[in-house]
């Protein structure tokens, strides 16, 4: 889906966009509590595929509404999260989603309260009232993180979630002298189609227990999900029900659907239908999930299983205290976006193991993690870039190194040995391109982070950059690029794989590897192999070496030379050298006027509509996809950062907004978010595995990020208004800096970072030799 296309007034003079920053108040606001700031409904439209519903942070459950849950596979981008804000219906509760993936699945155990005649099928989402799917206001609805409520208008019952790491925690109020029913739903999925569901069963323990499982062949083929609920009140009645036959079935075991190999067995799943009666007060409804068993569910339940206030008090102080890592002073709508945007960063990647430790792994056994938390959904491709970056700041204990372990540990027993490239509940998507799970473990390991075992991380990286059925790596291993006639997307695989093996030889420099290092370091020039010197665009070549025509630099077409994109976006994708690109197109001058050409470049007679996902276009710039994100850093790389500063503000007004369509793409796990949190305080991460942040311009008046050990990095703005959008100068603890990057270990030994803006750009700061951000011909040794 296309974005709109904006012009952008000649440089110095940038537009006043959507978010005027005007009339800022000399005073700071301090926020008292962060959850304030916080609106889970951005994103939540028809691009960010958000979801509103509750969650911890990282937690294993995402409690939220669906609205479509039956929509077939072809016709459901919107609804990837389950939850699309312009949808007039709710067809009930899940427990799994997604926040904000271009592609999805997930919706697992739909829960849906009634009143009356229970109603067996969802209905259809255009006529309401047409099955167990209810109508809805959003002046009902209220969400803030780890808590939804919303009043389904058709019967009146307010519903009520929260949830924790491992539970989920249903509340329903039903009107005054009406029964209460409960549908629970193993047949809905997101992202549905004939056959998806595999298996399922359902049991009813002695003591008022409810269990259960299904496998699904989805996105991720094998997936095995384990349940159990709890309830407040008795169970007066119940029947488990075929979908297909409609025949119920009483007694403590349901007999689930077989993987049957006949074609019209496949696909057929229970329902339950549990009767409470007339009810005193509210019905709490307390599930645990599991990928291992159901005893495995049982025991999460019975370990953080609680009464829905107790849920949502210890889930809201855990949101206290992972927002409160960084605080943020702003006018109320950017405040609002970051404070938003910081929280989307912090759902995933998601815990996956149990309160005991055992999970279920990339080959379908049952693992053990011993000392970390073993952690899935990592949408690598995406998140290398900003997400984990992030996360090494703002949550630098414990969950960089779950992170990395789970990495390692999914390698160890992946079925082809490599590291994860698109990964959720421990099953292998083989979505996207690149080895990216790789500059995530250097990224972490060059920063000093030291809790998982360096040999065996190394080991991993290596033989995922080694595996030659992956990708076309066997020819780019032995030609110096991937061919497109042998491989499509060849032109964005050869470019990122350079990246990544980069960051192997970074990692290895500073282990002592240097066999190791010299030959990754040597993969990572191969990014000169696929660029076309005389056109000036990186390219497609073929086995026999020529580069492939027609050629067309603003075609964007799947399966193409490019992933998600075209010549215009990735010939910049070259983070480890950006010195040696820009000789390349002929200087820093000639690479200023490509950038400005970029962003500038007239799409009226351009139609991407037929190419999902690219959205948030300012001229060939896409906000909305990954591989424009660090392109308006570049200017600083050129000696040009006041040109970075005035592209900045255009990105920021343009893309984000304090609204439910506030978001130009998918937010991709917490990649588009990032984004914004970093560039809001005035730095961002342009090749991690370099170990420095490319400086922009602020966004916030004031930040302070806390440190472990109490230490504390804090960001100031002095004289921020919407005129002054330039830096003039910046100080860092207190003496000028004249370099437009400041290095990790800057922010990590606490200090402060100043800001002094200004209405003309300084066509001096930063533009000096020894001041311009990384390039590999001016590596700094490694830590």
């Amino acid at each position: 889906m296309i974005g709109r296309t904006l012009s952008f007034t000649p440089l110095p003079f940038a537009a006043a966009l959507l978010l005027s920053v005007s009339a800022w108040p000399l005073a700071a606001e301090t926020p008292v509590d962060p959850l304030a700031f916080v609106d889970p409904m951005i994103g939540t439209g028809p691009e960010g595929h958000t979801f509103p519903g509750a969650s911890a942070p990282f937690g294993m459950v995402q409690l939220s509404p669906d609205t479509d849950a039956t929509c077939q596979i072809r016709d459901c981008y919107a609804h990837a999260a389950g939850y699309s804000y312009h949808d007039p219906t709710i067809q009930g509760f899940s427990h799994t989603h997604f926040s904000g993936a271009g592609h999805s699945d997930l919706g697992d155990i739909l829960v849906m309260p009634q009143t009356g005649a229970v109603l067996l099928d969802p209905g259809d989402p255009k006529q309401p009232r047409s099955g167990y799917r209810q109508r809805f206001s959003h002046d009902s609805e209220k969400a803030s993180p780890g808590y939804y409520a919303v009043t389904l208008a058709d019967s009146g019952i307010r519903a009520e979630l929260t949830a924790g790491e491992r539970v989920g925690i249903h509340r329903y109020a039903f009107p005054a002298g009406q029964e209460a029913h409960l549908l629970i739903d193993l047949r809905s999925s997101l992202y549905d189609y004939p056959g998806k569901i595999l298996w399922s069963g359902l049991h009813l323990h002695p003591d008022g227990t409810l269990t259960g499982f299904r496998e699904t062949r989805g996105w991720a083929p094998g997936r095995k999900l384990f349940f159990a609920m709890r309830f407040s009140a008795p169970l007066k009645d119940h029947a488990f029900l075929d979908r297909d036959q409609a025949v119920p079935y009483k007694g403590f075991q349901a007999p689930g659907r077989g993987n049957d190999a006949l074609a019209e067995k496949l696909g057929k799943a229970l329902e339950a239908r549990l009767d409470f009666g007339r009810l005193a007060g509210p019905l709490e409804v307390r599930v645990a999930l599991s990928g291992v068993d159901e005893a495995g569910a049982i025991a999460n339940l019975d370990a953080e299983g609680a009464d829905f206030d107790t849920v949502r008090k210890r889930t809201e102080d855990a949101w206290r205290r992972a927002l409160g890592r960084l605080e943020m002073d702003a006018p109320e709508p950017m405040r609002r976006n970051l404070y938003t945007a910081l929280y989307h960063t912090l759902l995933a990647p998601s815990i996956w193991s149990d309160v005991d430790g055992r999970y279920r792994g990339p080959d379908d056994q049952v693992r053990q993690a011993k000392d970390f938390t073993f952690r899935s959904t990592f949408s690598l491709w995406d998140t290398f870039r900003a997400e984990h970056p992030l996360l090494t700041l703002v949550q630098p204990e414990k969950t960089t190194s779950d992170v990395v372990n789970s990495l390692i540990a999914s390698q160890q027993h992946s079925p082809h040995g490599i590291l994860p490239v698109w990964q959720f509940a421990g099953r292998e998507t083989w979505t996207m391109i690149g080895y990216h799970a790789v500059p995530v473990i250097a990224d972490a390991y060059l920063k000093g982070f030291r809790g998982f075992d360096a040999d065996k991380a190394l080991a991993a990286m290596v033989a995922s950059a080694d595996y030659a059925p992956y990708g076309g790596l066997g020819d780019y291993m032995k030609l110096g690029y991937v061919p497109i006639d042998r491989e499509p997307e060849a032109a964005s695989k050869t470019v990122e794989y350079a990246y990544d093996d980069w960051t192997i030889a970074r990692m290895a420099q500073a282990m002592g590897r240097d066999d190791v290092a010299r030959r990754f370091l040597a993969r990572s020039g191969y990014w000169r192999n696929s660029f076309d010197v005389k056109s000036g665009w990186l390219r497609a070549r073929k086995a026999d070496g020529s580069f492939r025509t027609p050629f067309d630099p603003t075609a964007i077409n799947y399966g193409s030379d490019y992933t998600e994109g075209n010549a215009w976006q990735y010939s910049w994708f070259v983070p480890q050298d950006q010195a040696a690109l820009f000789r390349v197109l002929g200087g820093d001058a000639k690479a200023i006027a490509r950038l400005d050409a970029m962003f500038d470049y007239d799409m009226s007679k351009l139609d991407y509509s037929h190419a999902e996902d690219i959205a948030g276009l300012i001229g060939q710039y896409i906000h909305g996809n990954e591989p424009s994100h660090h392109v308006a850093y570049l200017y600083a790389h050129a000696g040009a950062p006041w040109r970075t500063q005035a592209r900045l503000k255009q990105i920021v007004e343009s893309q984000y907004k304090p609204t439910p369509d506030g978001l130009s793409g998918n937010d991709d796990l917490g990649q588009m978010s990032a984004w914004l949190v970093f560039t809001a305080l005035g730095f961002y991460p342009v090749t991690p595995g370099s170990n420095q942040y490319v400086i922009g311009r602020p966004f916030v008046r004031r930040a302070v990020l806390t440190l472990p050990d109490g230490r504390h990095f804090t960001v100031e703005a002095e004289n921020m208004s919407d005129a002054n959008i330039y830096v003039g100068s910046v100080e860092l603890n207190g003496r000028p800096l004249d370099r437009s990057w400041i290095a990790d270990e800057d922010i990590r030994k606490g200090g402060s970072l100043r800001f002094i803006m200004q209405s003309r750009p300084n066509i001096e700061w930063g533009k000096g030799a020894g001041t311009r951000p990384y390039s590999l011909s001016t590596a700094a040794p490694a830590r």
